[in-house]
């Protein structure tokens, strides 16, 4: 769906915190004197030595063999024309963490105040030695050409104008599998550009080394058609001149088989689609908004396949389908060359990945109940966690065939498991969460709705269609926060319990039927009802609301227990647990129980186990379990070693299908060298512990704190496992992202039929 963006949002992004998007950091050690002698003087003599005596070391010895430049000199930004080389960093910036995100790969962006195509070449050129690879980006036609060109045959590292073959890569693969459908060949159809730019020509190209014949394509820009008698065309647009008498976009779409518009938006009609062969096919690629919208066309035709540039709709050709693992694949080779058999290669990767059955992890990250190949599912979605293990290895292996890999790879099994682990799934997990919730909003009742960081992410959560906020408070205080703070949260329900009255004698009478016997009378009912994190958690037991979130700037104890007496613990179980979820640089680390349990004997660890174990496959990964202690398997005895021992016992036992390892030290459990070399029994050996049970809340709480602040690890949480319905208390001081998070994983856990 399109997201609505606010000028506002988007200045306060790329300022909060550091400015911009990126950092460098170190890879290696800088605590001592000694690691800076060898980061720099004298120690790293000896690595430039080596790489004087044999260039290929630089590979080696340095960080060039995983590092891309993004280049520019700003001169056609998306749709911002020529706005200049400083006003492009923002955009350089954003690729940059596009690669990192989705296939591991860290950027320099560079922006260049050139216009001269030579000058910028020779510029491009002699950055060589920094760079495994360099991504053009944002160049304007038709110099993005020569300038590709020129570095392409002068560089022996891979260079690419994602803006010319980007698209062209993912629409050819999403070409194939269309025509594969309707049952068409591909030397047989007439194809239709509209667009003459550097996408439109150098898809036009590409479809051409797919299979369709020249003299069946017809490209159409702003002044018309390409015709032999035009005479303001330059030689790269002259040489798609059509022959035929063709004058006008109808003329050209009558008996055609294919559309492709890298053009405007809504400057196609419905008519124009009526002129077209059976079983047309579409791709109205022009964003934000497409030649002809969506719905009009499918509306205009029933045997259409259409694919557009945007997310709210089936088939979206989506550039980051391809550049990542295009130069993933090709930096792990070292090639010399991203080559035209490279790029068909990671087409037809793309077409095939399309054709292979869905993982539930997508399916559910987009909301459908089973994607699968046709007409609504051409090429795979962004999220889908198989592209890098897919396209990496195709275009690697067309680089070792094709001669232009330095470095070929020999065993490919150990491959996959390096790219799995440069990214996999880990990078994407809270992506994952919040597509999963867009596709079924929920209705979240926040409690503390009094409060600024909780109205800008209700504010958030709306525009992103994440969920349907209810504000809970004083209904005069919250519209002066909104009108202060220039939100946008019209037509957002907004409820002052004090205004309900029948709400009120309504949730009065359910809590006291709840808790009379437990010594709660009618008037402690009433008086309770009127505290908002009452009144919340009973909206959502009473099935006025579908999640609760609080805890915001309370105390987590007593934000927890109005949710304890109201809507209770699932059937079976006996207390509930908090579980956070670290995503650190080496992926998510899922901790428990931090939050809840001060000081669990070994029988409540192993429902803490079972609970904990149960979220984590909620959020589509495998648990693999480190009981943790100061002991490593009786190394050391003491009441918690003791303890952690009999909790893994235990929960062995109970849970024979799990993996479950202790006790053990925090750094040996996700440290396999020294499992392998010292514990070469564990079963966490080869399978990498992913969730961590801590003995007490006093451990978990620091641990999941510390790597927080010191850690460069994000913390989402705490998750309240074992509630019978969707509640989950925030941090005390939490984040406007934070509880965006949390705001998502409350709205999929009321997706689900049972809480977390």
């Amino acid at each position: 769906m399109a997201i609505k963006i606010r000028k506002e949002d988007a200045l306060n992004y790329h300022t909060q915190g550091s400015p911009g998007k990126i950092e460098v950091i170190p890879t290696k050690p800088l605590s001592s004197q000694m690691d800076l002698a060898l980061a720099y003087s004298p120690g790293v003599a000896e690595p430039c030595k080596e790489i004087a005596a044999d260039v290929e070391n630089v590979y080696k010895y340095t960080a060039k063999g995983n590092l891309v430049g993004v280049i520019s000199n700003g001169t056609a930004v998306l749709g911002l024309g020529d706005i200049g080389p400083d006003a492009s960093k923002p955009v350089m910036e954003g690729k940059g963490v596009l690669f990192k995100k989705f296939a591991g790969i860290d950027v320099f962006d560079i922006e260049i105040n050139e216009k001269d195509p030579k000058k910028l070449i020779q510029t491009i050129k002699s950055l060589e030695p920094t760079f495994g690879g360099i991504n053009l980006e944002d160049i304007k036609a038709p110099e993005c050409f020569e300038i590709e060109n020129a570095l392409k045959k002068e560089m022996n590292i891979p260079v690419m104008h994602d803006d010319q073959h980007g698209t062209a890569i993912i629409s050819g693969a999403a070409l194939l599998n269309a025509l594969e459908i309707v049952g068409k060949d591909i030397s047989n159809i007439k194809l239709v550009v509209n667009g003459a730019g550097a996408a439109a020509i150098s898809c036009t190209r590409f479809y051409i080394s797919l299979g369709i014949k020249k003299e069946n394509i017809v490209l159409c820009d702003i002044d018309g058609i390409l015709r032999a008698d035009r005479i303001d065309l330059d030689e790269i647009r002259r040489d798609f001149v059509t022959q035929r008498d063709l004058h006008t976009l109808s003329d050209a779409l009558k008996d055609a088989d294919v559309f492709l518009g890298l053009s405007a938006g809504n400057i196609v009609s419905q008519d124009q689609l009526r002129l077209m062969a059976p079983d047309p096919i579409v791709f109205a690629l022009a964003n934000p908004d497409p030649e002809i919208t969506y719905d009009l066309a499918v509306a205009a035709r029933e045997d259409i396949i259409m694919a557009t540039g945007r997310s709210d709709h089936p088939n979206q050709v989506n550039n980051v389908l391809g550049f990542p693992y295009i130069f993933r694949g090709a930096l792990d080779v070292r090639a010399t060359v991203i080559n035209e058999e490279m790029k068909l290669a990671a087409t037809h990767a793309i077409a095939k990945l399309a054709k292979e059955p869905v993982p539930d992890i997508v399916n559910k990250a987009y909301g459908e109940d089973k994607l699968g190949f046709g007409r609504l599912y051409l090429i795979p979605k962004p999220l889908d966690p198989r592209l890098i293990t897919t396209i990496a290895p195709a275009v690697a292996k067309a680089a070792m065939d094709t001669g232009v890999a330095k470095y070929p790879i020999k065993d490919w099994d150990s491959y996959e498991l390096e790219l799995q682990e440069r990214i996999g799934i880990d990078q994407r997990l809270m992506s994952v969460v919040i597509a999963r919730a867009k596709k079924n909003p929920k209705r979240v009742v926040f409690a503390e709705a009094d409060n600024r960081k909780i109205l800008k992410a209700a504010q958030i959560i709306r525009d992103e269609k994440i969920g349907e906020p209810i504000l809970l408070g004083n209904r005069e205080k919250i519209l002066a926060l909104i009108e202060d703070n220039s939100l946008d949260l019209s037509n957002v329900t907004i409820i002052d319990p004090m205004e309900e009255k029948a709400l009120l004698q309504k949730f009065a009478d359910m809590l006291f039927q709840k808790r009379h016997r437990k010594g709660m009378t009618v008037v402690d009912a009433a008086r309770l009802v009127t505290q908002r994190n009452y009144f919340g958690a009973l909206m959502v037991e009473s099935g006025a609301a579908d999640a609760f979130i609080s805890g915001l700037t309370r105390d987590y104890p007593k934000t927890i227990l109005p949710s304890l007496q109201t809507i209770g613990v699932k059937p079976g179980v006996k207390r509930v647990a908090g579980m956070y979820i670290m995503n650190t640089p080496k992926g998510p680390y899922f901790f428990a129980d931090a939050t809840v349990n001060l000081n669990p004997t070994a029988e409540e660890l192993v429902e803490i186990i079972g609970l904990t174990a149960d979220a984590v496959r909620f959020f589509n990964m495998e648990p693999r379990i480190a009981i943790l202690s100061y002991s490593n398997f009786g190394s050391a005895k003491g009441d918690i070693a003791d303890k952690m021992a009999k909790a893994t016992a235990l929960a062995q036992k109970k849970y024979p299908d799990l993996v479950i390892e202790g006790e053990m030290q925090a750094n040996v459990a996700i440290n396999e060298d020294i499992q392998r070399e010292m514990y070469p029994f564990s079963k966490l050996l080869n399978k990498k512990a992913n969730t961590l049970i801590f003995p007490d809340l006093s451990s978990g709480n620091i641990a999941y704190k510390l790597l927080a602040e010191l850690g460069n690890s994000e913390a989402i949480g705490p998750i309240l496992l074992g509630m019978n319905k969707p509640v989950h208390i925030l941090q005390l001081g939490s984040s406007i992202r934070e509880i965006v998070n949390m705001v998502a994983v409350a709205v999929v856990d009321a997706q689900s039929s049972s809480s977390l």
